[in-house]
């Protein structure tokens, strides 16, 4: 039985990793198993790869080598955590995916939108998101709530460069959006964080049925096999 993979995307400061738990809990609360991870991350090796972008030597990263260390640490995210949890029929929610490099280092940084492309399906061997959800803020608001977070964080170098920079990663989640209307959903996170949560439940909870049917599916095939009885030979 197949799970659910989920994702939650935007620009630093929309909230997003906010929503990660409440989520998590009222999924728990219907009896589904749940993962919730983050990118880069997840893993040993993630987590690694994540370590080294927030350190001092990640100041003078080129374009290019930063693409890399996203994409490398996806493809051991993708084989070691998210597609063994999903094919458990687990339901996995993924702090940034493949959406986020497009943005970031697409839209953002302005390398090939084409070549980030095509690293994202080999990284990922072509495992796509079933619900991707895009916290939109415009980037004004969201850099008044970065003010009042701790200093420090992965996307730390991001929340110094100009409005520029956060306004084409914005333009490029909503075109995406627009390019994929059946998996990518934007939700308005201007508002408070109840309201964000009740938007993002009323998104993944149409999702829970498939899972449903297919536990239906699973429970009477099993049945119709128990009240089988054995044929004899003749």
């Amino acid at each position: 039985m197949r799970g659910l993979f989920i994702t939650f995307e935007g620009i630093d400061g929309c909230g997003k990793s906010t929503q990660r738990e409440p989520l998590a809990e009222q999924l728990r609360q219907r009896g589904f198993e749940v993962v919730v991870t983050r990118e880069p991350g997840g893993t040993e090796i993630g987590e690694g790869i994540r370590r080294l972008l927030i350190s001092d030597a990640s100041i003078h990263i080129a374009p290019t080598t930063e693409l890399l260390l996203y994409v490398a640490a996806r493809a051991q995210h993708v084989a070691e955590l998210i597609k063994p949890s999903v094919e458990a029929g687990r339901i996995v929610i993924s702090d940034r995916y493949t959406d986020s490099t497009v943005a970031f280092q697409g839209y953002g940084r302005g390398l090939d939108l084409e070549m980030v492309a095509k690293l994202n399906r080999f990284a990922t061997s072509g495992l796509v998101p079933d619900l991707t959800i895009v916290f939109d803020l415009d980037p004004a608001m969201a850099r008044t709530r970065l003010g009042s977070r701790p200093v420090g964080g992965l996307l730390g170098a991001f929340d110094e460069q100009h409005a520029d920079f956060h306004e084409r990663m914005r333009s490029g989640y909503l075109r995406m959006a627009d390019s994929e209307p059946s998996r990518i959903f934007v939700v308005d996170a201007s508002g408070s964080a109840q309201e964000t949560h009740s938007k993002v439940m009323a998104l993944v909870l149409p999702k829970l049925e498939g899972i449903r049917n297919q536990k239906s599916d699973v429970g009477g095939q099993k049945s119709e096999v128990r009240g089988q009885k054995p044929t004899s030979s003749s």
